[in-house]
């Protein structure tokens, strides 16, 4: 298979004018669709921006390589596109995209396709190749030079092989490296390319393994990384890296081996890059990112916690919440409510088993991701003890991030053992002296105060007035739009959950009403006003009304993505009028998700579904002012 097997003629468009990044997206992914390789062109597209969204595929120099693994593709395609004057594509080095190549790869692609997407990756990174490609007079000259590109890459590599092939296996590299990104499809390769491209210019000896989708290329060797001055790793994903142990590494994001290779290469030969020292006691691999602020650590170890505890409060929210539907109430004995029935009481007791995990969960895994294995049992029990001692939701997220440093301190106080003493650090050590440590804290320390906070907290918002109620319902409700899914988002959410946990309903139903508004808005906007919008984006508008109705927020990404200063704005005000209306009828929700599907276990069902409505429509009239009539329909 050759790269043009994947580029059809029909999919390639020289002399393009594209009026922005959206609109260069678009026209990319109606190239795409003339080959036949997509099966669902919207799913694509949500892919393909989603992917967008989450960092720019505009790699500096030039070039684009918009790309998205999705369901909605058959088999692995290309399309191309030149404009030659160049576009704003929010491109890591801020200059002007000229060179498109959009990647289309099925879920399950094999790795021919692979090997495929990657060498017409790494061919990119030759200048005057791409310079070629730009001023190409025809598609036919575009095709050919991609043919005969290839064919010279492949020569110059079997030549590699079989010179590698005769010499000794036991060469020794200067320089090693390691580059990855999440989808393994185009970063990867580029950046490996790049990293060999200027290591060969300089008469540096490299060696780069690729962690792709294809899985782990050119594996580096035990002799190899001993003899190396240095390894860098360029990777946006977790890689092995307990093999690197007492050895110089540089770790960085993977653009930065696309676009700064020399400087990497600088510092990579100096000798104050800092020894790796890797922790014993975690899984074998560790998270090789840039360093990364203080905040932004907190919000991973957050969600960590969150992610884990999601499942335990959803699936015993939505039980204790079918008890109380399924009960009859007897106002003669209202302390029994939701027990009074066998089947009542069975969905009771077993969605309490299930809530009751929430806070140690949430505790354990923050302590996990700060600690890894060894931060698990303190985490658990600081949660466990937060959750009796009285600091309910509070207390157990401050016990995760203690449990997390109490062992981060053991860790290094236990340096000093011999080593004869490593094995029993992890089987006696951190589970004895953190579960004891942990204990003292949050007896002594957190439970206390916190419990008393968070008495204060729950008691001041239940008795708030209700205008101090409907703002609270405006705030976080209009957060959940902020972001649809990214930390202001989880941020009300969790907050949501935490008065959940200590028996306040109404937040948690102001939070997911907010958070179905956004879809249901765009939803609404492509049905009423549909020359706002492109054919193909009022298509994907249709899945957004089941989205929205599920409380999938995420929905409205694409369209947040493709035109943020219009979407977002509209979202946040529907999403806070939603959420203040939710709080003035006094809507309760005990379940933390599901949508339209729970809204019979919702207290005062009626006026929250008008609450989410008028939201909606508030903002698809907001969203329809602000965008202006299309004068062509893409």
């Amino acid at each position: 298979m050759h790269i043009t097997d994947l580029l059809k003629k029909s999919s390639i468009m020289l002399n393009a004018h594209p009026a922005d990044k959206k609109d260069a997206i678009n026209m990319l992914i109606d190239l795409m669709d003339t080959t036949g390789n997509l099966s669902d062109k919207e799913i694509y597209k949500q892919a393909v921006l989603k992917r967008e969204a989450s960092g720019t595929t505009g790699l500096g120099d030039g070039i684009a390589t918009p790309h998205a693994k999705s369901s909605g593709v058959k088999q692995a395609g290309l399309a191309a596109m030149v404009v030659k004057d160049g576009i704003d594509f929010a491109s890591m080095d801020n200059k002007p995209a000229r060179l498109f190549f959009l990647i289309a790869a099925p879920d399950s692609a094999n790795d021919e396709h692979i090997k495929m997407l990657s060498a017409l990756a790494t061919m990119l990174m030759d200048s005057d190749f791409k310079e070629a490609l730009i001023n190409a007079a025809t598609i036919d000259d575009f095709m050919k030079l991609i043919d005969e590109k290839e064919n010279d890459k492949f020569k110059k590599n079997s030549q590699t092989t079989s010179s590698a092939t005769d010499s000794t296996s036991e060469k020794n590299y200067e320089i090693l490296a390691v580059t990855a990104c999440p989808t393994g499809i185009a970063h990867t390769y580029m950046a490996a390319e790049s990293l060999e491209q200027h290591a060969k210019k300089r008469n540096i000896s490299i060696k780069v393994e690729t962690n792709g989708s294809g899985g782990t290329k050119n594996q580096l060797t035990d002799k190899e990384i001993a003899a190396a001055k240095c390894i860098i790793v360029a990777a946006d994903k977790n890689v092995p890296m307990a093999r690197f142990n007492g050895h110089p590494v540089l770790i960085t994001k993977v653009a930065d081996g696309i676009n700064k290779a020399d400087e990497l290469l600088d510092t990579a030969l100096k000798s104050s890059v800092p020894v790796y020292e890797h922790d014993n006691s975690s899984d074998g691999e560790n998270t090789a990112t840039e360093n990364e602020s203080v905040g932004r650590q907190i919000y991973k170890h957050l969600m960590n916690g969150v992610s884990h505890m999601l499942p335990f409060v959803v699936g015993g929210g939505i039980l204790i919440a079918l008890a109380f539907l399924v009960d009859p109430f007897d106002p003669a004995h209202p302390a029994n409510f939701g027990s009074n029935t066998p089947l009542a009481a069975f969905f009771k007791q077993v969605g309490g088993v299930s809530f009751g995990f929430m806070l140690p969960v949430l505790s354990g895994f923050i302590a996990m991701s700060i600690a890894d294995r060894p931060g698990l049992v303190a985490g658990f029990v600081g949660g466990a003890m937060a959750n009796t001692g009285g600091s309910g939701f509070l207390g157990a997220l401050i016990a995760g991030f203690a449990a997390g440093y109490i062992i981060i301190g053991l860790k290094k106080i236990c340096t000093v053992l011999p080593q004869s003493l490593e094995g029993i650090k992890t089987i006696l050590i951190y589970p004895l002296f953190g579960v004891l440590i942990m204990g003292i804290i949050i007896h002594f320390v957190i439970n206390p105060p916190v419990s008393g906070i968070n008495s204060w907290l729950i008691t001041t918002l239940k008795h708030m007035d209700t205008g101090s109620r409907i703002l609270i319902g405006a705030i976080l409700g209009g957060m959940m739009s902020v972001d649809m899914g990214g930390p202001v988002n989880k941020a009300a959410y969790v907050i949501g959950t935490g008065m959940l946990a200590d028996g306040e309903y109404g937040v948690m139903a102001s939070v997911m009403a907010g958070g179905m508004v956004p879809p249901l808005a765009i939803a609404l906007c492509t049905t009423f006003f549909k020359n706002r919008f492109t054919a193909s984006e009022r298509k994907s508008g249709i899945s957004n009304y089941v989205m929205g109705l599920s409380f999938i927020t995420e929905g409205a990404i694409p369209f947040a993505a493709s035109d943020p200063l219009r979407v977002i704005p509209s979202c946040i005000v529907g999403s806070a009028i939603a959420g203040a209306l939710s709080m003035a009828f006094n809507c309760t929700l005990r379940a933390p998700h599901g949508g339209i599907f729970v809204v019979p276990t919702i207290g005062n069902p009626i006026m929250y579904l008008l609450s989410i409505f008028i939201g909606s429509v508030a903002a698809m009239i907001i969203l329809a002012f602000l965008k202006k009539p299309l004068n062509t329909d893409k």
